[in-house]
């Protein structure tokens, strides 16, 4: 492979899914911009997500497509099985003939396998979080004290956090189903022994900033021992990502970014509010009734992305016309955001949409689902104040008049606009030259460098 000046080399291994992916193949980026050869492994339903003109500095190798012989398990246990077993060997004879040979890898926080390769090819693991550091605390305590609800009836049972900062709980329900779910049988111990593996890794890499996360991010560093705990991000930022980059990565859209550029510029600032709920999210008939309901009510101006077509109401697109769009498929999220007329977003709150929101400064009206949802909603709401709750799950969804009420008041000059802008600059100056995240990226980098010498 093309070789750096420094000869350091990182083997990347994302997990197969865009939210994953994306953010991990933005911290090579960065790494490449200072001369870390860099390794990405990945399956070919990924590879489109991999920038077409990236640097020789970047390779890659081609691994089998995860499938998933028993329908009954879920997904991610699938996937995991599946690459422990095909991939391993693959990617342990290939490392033992590159040159130059593999200083260390960093992996996704669900493949804490590869701590047994790790330990094969004689390298440090490090563990790429594509979420935050309080949504790692959680998770570091859940699968360390196993808390438990005994009566199953009761999903309002809270779980309290007293070690955290701030003293965090949660009810029952939102705490992640792969926590709560199928105690004690094969799936529910594979995420158990994920995390005790997780806990032996070298280092930890945040796609999230000091400003945003300082008190979780010095608990994580007490929970693991050390100090080679980093915080780049937002990494979409400081990767310096394109448009053109962003709309390779995202598929079929029923509308062009020219189309939705020109109809944003014809609104008046602040006056739009977005609705995206992710890549993964599928609204429940009742849950897209209530919201289209109240996006037809409150009067504003508004898109709305949708996974697919047919999930919209009839007739909803026809009556709201005038001061709607309705995107099927891929939404360019960072350009929409960005511009000027988008004052508020309607978010799941995963961690990338989170990220990016408050990159832009718009106020974030949450409706978390489930996974790490819920804590980053706590996150932006009760510590930040750049966000305003709309509503939770399934469990908590007020009625279509008002929920319209929350979505017009968000528009206003409140003091969590004023906070989002605030937060906004922060951001910007994290990834500049001298910021929090610049620094730590330079910390990690040097780190590196330092373990080809060792």
């Amino acid at each position: 492979m093309p070789e750096s000046s420094s000869q350091t080399h990182l083997l990347a291994y994302p997990f197969p899914s865009s939210g994953h992916f994306i953010p991990l193949i933005d911290l090579t980026n960065t790494l490449i911009s200072r001369s870390i050869n860099v390794t990405v492994l990945l399956t070919p339903s990924n590879q489109t997500l991999l920038p077409t003109n990236h640097s020789p500095l970047l390779q890659t190798l081609l691994l089998p497509e995860p499938h998933f012989p028993n329908p009954n398990q879920k997904r991610l246990f699938n996937i995991t099985i599946f690459m422990r077993q095909h991939h391993y060997p693959i990617i342990l004879n290939w490392a033992n003939t590159i040159s130059p040979p593999p200083t260390a890898i960093i992996s996704d926080f669900f493949l804490a396998w590869t701590h047994h390769l790790a330990a094969d090819l004689h390298i440090p693991r490090l563990i790429f979080s594509p979420s935050g550091a309080y949504s790692l605390c959680i998770s570091l305590y859940l699968w360390r004290d196993l808390p438990q609800n005994d009566n199953a009836e009761e999903q309002n049972y809270v779980v309290s956090f007293p070690n955290l900062p701030n003293s965090p709980a949660q009810p029952w329900w939102q705490i992640s189903t792969l926590f709560r779910d199928k105690r004690g049988e094969p799936e529910w111990e594979s995420h158990k022994e994920n995390m005790n593996l997780n806990r032996e890794a070298w280092g930890v890499v945040f796609n999230s900033f000091v400003e945003l996360e300082q008190g979780y991010i010095d608990h994580v560093k007490k929970e693991f021992g050390h100090e080679r705990i980093w915080a780049v991000g937002p990494l979409l930022l400081a990767s310096g990502s394109t448009e053109s980059d962003a709309q390779a990565r995202g598929g079929s859209s029923t509308v062009s970014c020219g189309d939705l550029r020109g109809w944003l510029d014809s609104r008046a600032n602040g006056s739009v509010v977005y609705v995206c709920f992710g890549s993964r999210t599928f609204l429940t008939t009742t849950q897209m009734e209530v919201l289209t309901r109240a996006l037809e009510l409150s009067g504003v101006h508004f898109i709305l992305s949708v996974r697919e077509q047919g999930t919209v109401p009839c007739g909803f697109v026809d009556r709201v016309r005038e001061r709607g769009m309705v995107i099927e498929g891929w939404a360019p999220q960072v350009v929409v955001l960005g511009h000027r007329a988008v004052g508020v977003f309607l978010t799941h709150c995963g961690w990338n949409s989170v990220l990016e929101g408050l990159a832009s400064g718009v106020v974030m009206l949450t409706w978390p689902m489930g996974a790490d949802q819920f804590t980053n909603e706590k996150l932006l709401v009760d510590e930040m104040g750049v966000a305003v709750r709309a509503a939770e799950g399934t469990e908590e969804v007020p009625d279509a008049e008002e929920f319209a009420k929350r979505i017009v008041g968000a528009l206003g000059r409140t003091e969590v606009r004023v906070r989002a802008e605030e937060l906004r600059e922060v951001v910007g100056g994290a990834i500049k030259k001298g910021g929090s995240s610049y620094n730590q990226l330079d910390e990690f980098v040097k780190e590196l460098n330092e373990l080809k010498n060792e």
